[in-house]
């Protein structure tokens, strides 16, 4: 893990850049204090990239992207996909974007969004849709973000969760919502919940 501070000109708060190495690619980010998991990669998040099941091509959804991870690293994973991220937070959403030009990807293959869960998206279907949800908000986050993914996946398309807290609830929840669900992997409390529709 390498750390390097610097100060956007123009501006008070000062940026750190973590860079790190997921499933044989380099990602760097810039990220702000004040947003999820600033000083690194999260376990949850990593475990989720590590063991995610991606689509060969099609549309795919970062749901609450913060500085940008999980869809970057997708999108860097697999050229032939599209990838929409979306997060309510609008530095979040800001720094995403400046992460998509340090990781060389362009708006035309990575959109980042501002808005709750769906809204931006709520005329899209997607191949598949990854989380790791903000348990700080609460359990009707999470239920929203699973009980409204059926309406917002293709055929066959897949959610794709991380959690920590309360993982049997969730996965019963995502069982009764959908027909097939399965534990994609488990590593230090956290599990990776996959269901198809």
């Amino acid at each position: 893990m390498v750390y390097h501070y610097y100060t956007r000109q123009k501006r008070k708060s000062s940026y750190m850049l973590i860079s790190d190495f997921i499933r044989g690619i380099t990602v760097e980010f810039e990220v702000v204090p004040g947003l999820f998991s600033y000083k690194r990669i999260d376990d949850g998040t990593r475990l989720l990239l590590e063991y995610a099941r991606i689509p060969d091509s099609g549309a795919i959804l970062d749901l609450g992207c913060g500085y940008g991870v999980i869809g970057i690293v997708l999108a860097k994973l697999n050229p032939q996909i599209k990838v929409y991220m979306v997060d309510i937070n609008e530095e979040a959403v800001r720094v995403a974007k400046r992460n998509l030009q340090r990781n060389s990807l362009s708006e035309d293959r990575v959109a980042v969004l501002h808005g709750n869960l769906y809204e931006p998206v709520k005329n899209l279907k997607f191949k598949a849709i990854y989380s790791n949800p903000p348990l700080s908000s609460g359990f009707e986050t999470l239920e929203k973000i699973i009980l409204e993914a059926p309406s917002h996946l293709e055929e066959g398309g897949t959610i794709q969760i991380v959690v920590r807290k309360g993982v049997e609830r969730v996965s019963k929840l995502m069982s009764e919502t959908f027909t097939q669900t399965e534990i994609l992997a488990t590593h230090k409390g956290y599990k990776v919940i996959l269901s198809r529709k």
